[in-house]
């Protein structure tokens, strides 16, 4: 299918964190709010429009942040009441499209090719915009056109909760005028290497010899070439949302013992968790199976806050089992599954000292990788107390 006949919508939702704030506290609606680390190395990890009058900026250290708007309310991230929301948006989407690609916590991707034969793809956009509006009272800005690079850079062009459609065959007329610096991907150094070159404008790299440009920056050189010449991916990637990732076993014997029971949830936690992360990806909610000696199964799964962290996926998966078994009874079977997954870019690095865990289990992971996976194994769990409600 020619790329004039595809039609991509992205979503953003607007300074998602702080907008979730604001729904919750109106009182701060008109003042400069700043979402983030509240630590010395904290981070902003968004913040309103009116911070944004002062230079503050997401990424920025937040001591530099109040340094440049001392008057501004700090509030630390909480990623369990954003994936909350988030989660919300998505089934909306998810039921309102053929197909689509949460690509962070506040961003999607939506195919709406053919369904210009039984809809306007134009005012469907628009309507789906403002009926997500409707529902959760956060602003959210959109952008359609052919390819999903031409989207992003039309939604962030109609921020803050506005919609901007690029016709086909119009590609050009709204990329060209444009400064580089708005292209997807480009950063501070390619920016200023471009300018050193004499490129200004997305038109500039246009007019610019495409084997020149790769001789500069290599693939990257090729890229922004395609890229000005309105030329772009318009795939949308719907495995991150994969039904599951799961993993399970079965034992020899029926077993009745806890703490074998929860070595063995453990171990099957773990290794689903270092899968996830091998992927880059993170899991909203985690599910535990269990399988008594008759074949009764019981499956029982609980919406969590997206991670990929073994401790704190190992805790859920525990609280589910506690509550879940029905103690003394033979067990034939458990497994764990991981689903709701989303891309690791969902800044949950940002709140506490998510990130610094985060690049510990990778670390580990990478040892993993090169040694073996029974290199490197964590100290034993204690066996645990069931709650007293739970005895049967």
């Amino acid at each position: 299918m020619s790329s004039a006949n595809r039609y991509i919508v992205h979503f953003d939702l607007d300074s998602f964190f702080v907008s979730v704030e604001l729904l919750l506290k109106p009182e701060l609606k008109g003042k400069p709010v700043i979402v983030g680390g509240t630590s010395g190395r904290g981070v902003v990890a968004t913040c309103s429009y009116e911070a944004r009058k002062f230079g503050v900026h997401s990424a920025m250290p937040m001591q530099t942040a109040m340094k440049l708007c001392p008057q501004a309310v700090v509030l630390k991230g909480n990623h369990e009441k954003y994936g909350r929301y988030s989660k919300i948006v998505t089934e909306i989407i998810a039921s309102k499209v053929p197909l689509y690609q949460k690509a962070s916590i506040d961003e999607f991707y939506c195919d709406l090719t053919g369904m210009d034969k039984f809809f306007g793809v134009s005012r469907y956009a628009r309507e789906l915009r403002e009926y997500i509006i409707k529902e959760t009272n956060l602003p959210i800005s959109c952008g359609l056109s052919s390819a999903k690079f031409i989207s992003k850079m039309a939604t962030n062009e109609a921020k803050p909760n506005g919609f901007l459609e690029i016709p086909q065959g119009k590609e050009k007329d709204f990329l060209w005028p444009l400064g580089i610096e708005k292209i997807n991907g480009v950063g501070r150094q390619t920016e200023q290497r471009l300018r050193r070159m004499g490129l200004h404008t997305i038109k500039d790299i246009a007019m610019t010899p495409k084997d020149l440009l790769i001789g500069q920056l290599g693939k990257w050189g090729e890229e922004l070439w395609r890229k000005s010449q309105g030329l772009g991916s318009a795939d949308v990637e719907t495995h991150w949302d994969q039904k599951s990732m799961s993993r399970e076993t079965t034992f020899h014997e029926n077993q009745t013992d806890l703490e074998y029971l929860y070595g063995k949830l453990i171990r099957l936690t773990e290794r689903n968790a270092f899968d996830l992360r091998q992927d880059n990806k993170l899991t909203g909610c985690i599910t535990v199976k269990i399988r008594y000696s008759n074949f009764e199964t019981t499956n029982r799964q609980e919406s969590i806050p997206y991670t990929a962290l073994d401790d704190e996926l190992i805790q859920k998966a525990k609280d589910i089992f506690e509550r879940s078994w029905q103690r003394g009874r033979p067990v034939r079977l458990i497994g764990v599954r991981f689903s709701q997954l989303a891309d690791d870019g969902l800044q949950m690095d940002l709140f506490g000292r998510q990130e610094d865990k985060l690049n510990l289990y990778k670390a580990v992971d990478a040892i993993k990788n090169r040694f073996g996976k029974t290199l490197v194994s964590k100290a034993a769990t204690s066996k645990p107390v069931l709650r007293e409600e739970n005895k049967k």
